[in-house]
């Protein structure tokens, strides 16, 4: 193809006419037009991103393309239009971003690794209670995994309305008190209830995460942030059997549940010193601010009194109770959490059940003690690394490879080259996790396999956060609550099966079910993502 033809059907496909209000009105009001189309209140279906400023000139205008602000370097230009205006918190210091990034990132840690705790716990607990591993399991391990998602969903509904800031710092306070009463629990039943409702309580981190990211950070630095706060959740399950396997060998379960308490506590502490709320009414133009300032307006706003007199700017109470439903009706999102539950499941299943596998004499284990089994978990730890550090660069990769092509246009199917890569990876760990278990071979072929499986989880949670936050960028919240109980669900079932299964069919067999799983998921649903869904939308839109 020519170069003159290259460029016209380019032209044909690619550029849009500008709505009439972007044509008409004051310089102001066109900036604000254009800035609705891009940050989702207003696209009507449209989900282009211009991010080259020579793309822009062409599509809007000499005058408007000049008027938006770019990076410092000037490579891109930048999404959301950072307002002149100190309380925007796009305008906060890199500084300030990165440390409020670090304590959300270690408040998400809390959910999976205090409900961890129990699986490193699973053996002392069984013995004090006087009942088996598997009672304790499906009491208490497995519920607690699955209430983290509606504890999400509760979250987002809240967040929506009354601000980021109080949400997260009462779900913490609310959680740690139940956490002090898993430490002291005197029952099985009473140490199952309130682990259960620790979970449902402190998961909101894992919901507010993306709101976060998404309020002070511009588009092309959030598939990086992204990564490093999905990092959080996808190691934060293995961390308490790696850590508390060895304490438990020697002091009571109750010591490893402490020591959570102190972890959550310090955290709570970092929240109230060193965060600042960073939901910013940017549908407004100006923004509303509160009128309270200092120490009161610090109080007001970390107990939700600034929320509440905010409330009439924000999401009505009841149409947050909605949009999650709302959300998960738009197919593609609903194709992604399917894709999400099942793909990240197997990762939630295995971190409940490998303990079994590993402690359990042959023919169905390896008989290793408690320190054994605890050092194992070092592999999703290093693996869940490594991803964090490739997923750093190969999203930004792919990104900037697709505006490349697209003539400094970007849309949200691009980031869905990765979660091919982490198929692959996950895929070949599943196999080789089956075939050392099923045969007892070396416990190398454990360790790679459940490293590889990891590392490919990480690149496809990435990936998959970042391709619905640029889907819906208004729904961020909705999007990271269903992701999160999409993931839930596909691994609060699985502890109830894997170790029955695996005892009549062997573990070769079910855990080659499961790769044959994630083949077959990925070649359903993400070439419908990439190819057959925005052609269909974007033919009922013309």
């Amino acid at each position: 193809m020519s170069d003159q033809e290259h460029n016209h059907s380019y032209s044909s496909s690619e550029t849009k006419p500008l709505p009439e209000h972007l044509e008409k009105g004051s310089l102001s009001s066109r900036i604000q037009a254009i800035q609705r189309l891009h940050d989702g209140q207003g696209h009507g279906g449209d989900h282009r991103l211009v991010v080259d400023v020579k793309e822009a000139q062409r599509e809007y205008g000499i005058e408007v393309a000049s008027a938006l602000k770019t990076a410092e370097n000037g490579s891109c230009i930048l999404w959301p239009q950072p307002r002149e205006d100190p309380s925007d918190p796009l305008n906060w210091s890199e500084f300030k971003k990165n440390y409020t990034l670090a304590i959300i990132s270690l408040a998400t840690v809390i959910p999976d690794f205090t409900s961890s705790i129990g699986i490193a716990s699973l053996f002392p607990l069984s013995k004090q209670f006087d009942t088996t591993v598997n009672h304790v399991n499906n009491l208490t391990s497995n519920w607690s995994i699955f209430l983290l998602g509606p504890g999400g969903i509760m979250a987002v509904i809240l967040i929506s309305s009354f601000g980021r800031l109080p949400v997260l710092f009462w779900s913490q306070v609310i959680g740690l008190g139940f956490l002090i009463g898993c430490t002291v629990a005197p029952t099985l039943n009473v140490f199952a209830v309130t682990r259960c409702l620790q979970s449902f309580f402190s998961t909101a981190p894992q919901v507010v995460g993306l709101y976060f990211i998404k309020d002070i950070f511009f588009w092309h630095q959030e598939a990086r942030k992204v990564n490093i706060w999905t990092f959080s959740f996808v190691v934060s399950p293995f961390l308490g059997p790696f850590l508390f396997g060895f304490l438990v060998e020697r002091q009571t379960w109750r010591w490893a549940y402490g020591i959570g308490c102190i972890y959550s506590g310090i955290v709570l502490l970092l929240i109230v010193l060193f965060l600042d709320e960073s939901m910013y009414d940017r549908k407004y133009f100006p923004a509303p601010i509160p009128s309270t300032k200092g120490l009161r307006y610090r109080i007001e706003t970390l107990v939700g009194i600034t929320g509440f007199k905010m409330y009439k700017y924000r999401v009505p109470i009841l149409t947050a109770v909605w949009r999650p439903l709302e959300t998960l009706l738009n197919l593609r999102i609903l194709l992604a959490c399917i894709f999400m539950g099942i793909t990240f499941g197997w990762t939630i299943g295995i971190n409940v059940t490998l303990v079994i596998f590993l402690q359990t004499p042959a023919p169905l284990g390896y008989g290793m003690n408690s320190d054994q089994s605890s050092a194992m978990y070092l592999t999703p730890i290093v693996a869940a690394l490594l991803g964090e550090l490739a997923g750093h660069w190969l999203n930004d990769f792919v990104a900037k490879q697709y505006i490349k092509r697209h003539h400094g246009v970007f849309r949200p199917e691009a980031r869905l080259i990765v979660p091919y890569v982490g198929s692959f990876w996950a895929t070949v760990g599943l196999i080789t996790i089956g075939a050392s278990l099923g045969k007892l071979l070396s416990i190398a072929g454990v360790i790679f396999g459940w490293g590889m499986l990891i590392f490919g989880i990480m690149l496809i949670v990435t990936s998959m956060y970042a391709y619905c936050s640029d889907l819906l960028p208004d729904r961020q919240g909705e999007i990271s609550a269903l992701l999160n109980w999409a993931r839930v669900l596909g691994g609060f079932s699985v502890g109830y099966y894997q170790v029955p299964w695996a005892e009549q069919s062997g573990a070769l067999q079910v855990f080659g079910v499961e790769a044959a799983i994630v083949v077959g998921v990925t070649a359903l649903v993400i070439p419908v993502l990439q190819f057959i869904a925005p052609r269909f939308e974007s033919g009922r839109h013309e």
